[in-house]
């Protein structure tokens, strides 16, 4: 299934998480891995770029944090990062270089790549999100199936098994999702996609291509 493979998605040099992914295939396997590495990795960060604020949180000192945010633990924020006003980090949380927090925006258990935006009135739970991808206004992610049951991937007619109870969307790099959007748990959106606004997406969406409802999907040109 090497469509939703880790390297058809994004470049992993582009996140100070980039070591996570050794030794898997697919991203969604690192999930539950994130809360014990930002632990080892924050560990290691120099104390010359990086300061350790409260337990198992590092802030690296170029990046700036909004006295009104809140950021719980295990966390890193990467340099240069803005996490703006009333930001909620609830743990688990890598927040790459320059990336964008915003205003109202809830974060769970996600690996955010350099450059990302979710800069208003987001939710990113359980998710990794590419390399310069960006979230729409009040666009999210939904991590966790109505009927509790295990996440599984729709590629095409094919169901790939996560295993997991939880998980919400792997965006890769360049990925742009619409104003609105839904991303329902297990979504998988091929780098330099566009999702337009209000959509509502379950399973893949193939690389280079622009989503316009469920079943109408173009290629780029």
């Amino acid at each position: 299934m090497k469509e939703i493979a880790i390297n058809s998605l994004f470049d992993t040099k582009n996140t100070i998480a980039g070591d996570i992914f050794a030794g898997v295939t697919y991203p969604y396997e690192v999930l539950p891995r994130i809360q014990n590495f930002i632990v080892s990795l924050g560990e290691t960060l120099p104390s010359d770029r990086y300061e350790k604020r409260g337990e198992n949180i590092w802030i690296a000192k170029s990046a700036t944090v909004a006295p009104t945010a809140s950021i719980h633990g295990p966390a890193i924020i990467d340099e240069e990062a803005e996490i703006r006003h009333c930001a909620f980090i609830r743990g688990n949380a890598i927040v790459g270089k320059h990336a964008v927090v915003g205003n109202s925006t809830e974060l769970k258990n996600v690996i955010l790549f350099d450059y990302v935006q979710v800069p208003h009135y987001n939710y990113v739970g359980d998710s990794i999100l590419g390399y310069k991808s960006h979230m729409g206004a009040g666009s999210i992610t939904s991590n966790v199936k109505s009927d509790k049951s295990l996440v599984e991937i729709r590629v095409g007619e094919e169901k790939v098994k996560t295993n997991l109870k939880k998980m919400g969307a792997i965006l890769g790099d360049y990925v742009e999702v619409g104003c609105g959007s839904i991303l329902n748990p297990g979504s998988v959106i091929g780098a330099n996609t566009n999702i337009y606004p209000l959509s509502m997406v379950r399973g893949y969406v193939p690389s280079d291509s622009i989503y316009k409802k469920q079943g109408e999907v173009a290629e780029k040109q």
